[in-house]
């Protein structure tokens, strides 16, 4: 999320991993639009295995499953959140407005004061 000119990126590190952070925050919101993991990736203009193991990635991250797969021969096909998915992108994205709200304060505005508009042209040698 940015803030002025400030970035605030919120990732959380499940051993070697990223459990969540900005990127899967959009997917799951994707994958919960889109009713499907390939049209989630299509949508964000990712491949389906690269979407697929950000996915597994997640689901085995958390305690439960964020996202399950639904098969079948009836209409119940692709992909949806479940409920600790809705949770946990809640929790998420209430966690960075809490962040951001956190950021804006006395030592951004003491920074902003002293930073420039733009960067001075690198030095050449």
């Amino acid at each position: 999320m940015i803030l002025g000119n400030l970035k605030v990126k919120a990732q959380l590190v499940c051993g070697d991993e990223f459990a969540i952070g900005p990127g899967k925050a959009v997917l799951l919101e994707a994958i919960d639009g889109e009713g499907s993991i390939s049209g989630a990736g299509r949508r964000l203009g990712m491949s389906y295995r690269r979407t697929w193991l950000l996915v597994d990635s997640m689901n085995r991250c958390f305690t439960e499953k964020l996202v399950e797969t639904l098969s079948g021969g009836g209409r119940e096909r692709g992909a949806r959140l479940t409920d600790e998915g809705r949770r946990a992108l809640a929790a998420y994205r209430m966690m960075e407005a809490e962040m951001m709200r956190a950021a804006d304060g006395p030592a951004l505005a003491e920074l902003r004061a002293m930073l420039r508009a733009e960067p001075l042209p690198p030095h050449g040698d």
